[in-house]
């Protein structure tokens, strides 16, 4: 038996499917779509993994521990964004839509509500403001880009998106709360 999402999303996907359409259209043009696909990889891992490993670097011996925080934060995210994405099962827009929005990028998985990568890259937003916040000048343009990756590369619609940096966000609050 297939597993089926709920109703509000059904809503959801209709309200939304415009705009993901116009979105996915922006792909014609080649150095957008390259810079929606490196977006999306970068927020795969690399950024993420790549700033965490930083943290001594920044912070000394600190960072040792900030690093450690980092990780198990993602970590626990990770657990939680698997729950949810496999027991809502909100179909993707280029599965919904398969006929009006292009995918233009392999999707990781089925599902798409929440968007795991805003998830990761409004945490680690989040936590660079917080511990180094003269880094937000590459984290912030990095952090919308691949938001909008998401959307626009077919792989999520808007209510994905903001549902995954809400849910990243509370994370990063979540953590820096039981570190202080």
């Amino acid at each position: 038996m297939k597993p089926r999402a709920p109703a509000v999303f059904e809503r959801l996907d209709l309200l939304e499917w415009h705009l993901c359409r116009r979105l996915a259209r922006l792909n014609l043009h080649r150095p957008w779509l390259a810079a929606l696909r490196l977006a999306s990889r970068l927020g795969d891992w690399p950024a993420w993994v790549a700033l965490i490993l930083i943290q001594p670097l920044l912070h000394g011996q600190r960072g040792g521990w900030l690093m450690a925080q980092y990780t198990a934060t993602a970590l626990v995210a990770i657990v939680v964004y698997r729950l949810i994405k496999t027991r809502l099962c909100r179909e993707r827009p280029f599965i919904t839509f398969k006929h009006a929005i292009a995918c233009t990028e392999p999707a990781r998985d089925r599902y798409s509500f929440p968007s795991g990568h805003t998830m990761h890259a409004v945490m680690f937003c989040t936590f660079t403001a917080t511990h180094a916040p003269w880094l937000l000048p590459a984290i912030v343009p990095l952090t919308l880009l691949i938001a909008l990756s998401r959307v626009g590369l077919g792989l999520h619609y808007l209510s994905d998106v903001v549902a995954g940096a809400a849910i990243g966000y509370g994370f990063a609050l979540a953590s820096l709360s039981l570190a202080s």
